[in-house]
């Protein structure tokens, strides 16, 4: 029996998905082999990429002008890729953080180029995104950095900020595929496919075609222009992975794309924090303004009700829901794949546990 997954990721992944993976695991359609034995060089698994790649294009209507790379190493190589292959002598880049992983991708910037806060809501314990009017942006940096939405504190922007005009390189991990974007605004998205995308081990970066030029000096294999010459091709990449994503791509398709997946997310989050500010018991950790659509973060009036919340719900049979170490109290991370059903689940569980411990 499949418990209720509220995993942070590596997270849910759509029950459908999953029941074609397992048809097709031994033998593709056609193909005589699994995916995990076909070449990367093969015209079948070209044609797998290309699946992967047009089905992220038609969901978020990626413009012919950006390319679209699957890559290795983790949201958090893209940490260090981004600043090497953009910065340089004389170029600069405003960072906005508003959470842990903002300041990760801050901390690895500085050892790569020339890099400032522009805006950071560290005094205020990342409990909220940074106000429009507390944005100190310089107009000649090649890029404002920023993360639409913190995992670990449940943070996440509203409305995308404007950054008058400079591109925006956006870490997206935990939000992408979830409401429609104006690609106008940015000039780079990236992504760990582990929450929203597929499974763990691919990353998704999406990049205007004028940003990539070979760099002297930078490594093969951090050179966004090596893996934009070949197609994501140049070293054996996740087939597995990419794989996957595609057959992610067309179930999100066929529930109605961002807007529908946008619609659900905001029901599914509403649902969780009616219960919340309905209740003296549990706290919300992240402002009203900035509370994320993708992990809903809260805290019980003590630690040992928090351990003794998160022990019952597991054999209640709910997974995922201890929050960060750094946070610390619940965390329910609800994206694409986990079902309505599952938190009308857990607001029930939620509901019973403060009647018998409130």
């Amino acid at each position: 029996m499949r418990i209720h997954n509220f995993n942070a990721g590596p997270a849910a992944l759509p029950l459908p998905v999953l029941e074609q993976v397992q048809r097709e695991l031994l033998e593709l359609p056609r193909g005589g082999m699994s995916v995990m034995e076909l070449s990367h060089r093969s015209k079948e698994f070209e044609a797998i990429r290309d699946r992967a790649e047009n089905g992220l294009r038609k969901l978020m209507g990626i413009p012919d002008d950006y390319t679209v790379l699957f890559l290795q190493g983790g949201a958090s190589l893209q940490f260090s890729m981004i600043p090497m292959n953009l910065l340089g002598d004389g170029i600069s880049a405003d960072y906005i953080v508003h959470g842990s992983w903002g300041q990760k991708a801050f901390k690895e910037a500085q050892k790569e180029g020339n890099s400032r806060i522009a805006a950071t809501t560290k005094e205020f314990d990342f409990k909220r995104v940074p106000h429009q009017s507390e944005l100190d942006l310089d107009p000649n940096a090649k890029y404002v950095h920023l993360t639409t939405n913190e995992t670990i504190e449940g943070v996440q922007w509203a409305e995308i900020p404007d950054t008058n005009g400079v591109p925006i390189v956006a870490d997206m991990s935990s939000d992408i595929l979830s409401y429609p974007l104006d690609f106008s605004k940015f000039g780079l998205i990236y992504a760990g496919a582990q929450k929203n995308i597929g499974p763990s081990g691919v990353t998704v970066v999406i990049i205007k075609n004028d940003w990539i030029e070979k760099k002297s000096g930078l490594a093969t294999m951090l050179d966004y222009s090596t893996h934009a010459k070949d197609q994501s091709l140049f070293n054996t990449p996740n087939t597995f992975g990419i794989y996957m994503i595609a057959l992610v791509c067309e179930y999100l398709e066929k529930l109605g794309g961002l807007d529908s997946l946008q619609l659900r997310a905001q029901q599914k989050s509403s649902m969780l924090y009616a219960l919340i500010d309905s209740s003296s018991f549990y706290h919300g950790f992240a402002e009203t303004e900035s509370r994320s659509k993708m992990n809903v973060t809260f805290r019980l009036p003590n630690e040992e009700l928090e351990t003794k919340f998160v022990v019952e719900a597991v054999l209640a049979g709910f997974a995922g829901l201890k929050g960060h170490r750094s946070v610390g109290g619940i965390r329910a991370s609800i994206y694409n794949a986990v079902e309505t059903e599952s938190v009308r689940e857990l607001v029930s569980f939620m509901r019973e546990f403060e009647r018998l411990n409130g």
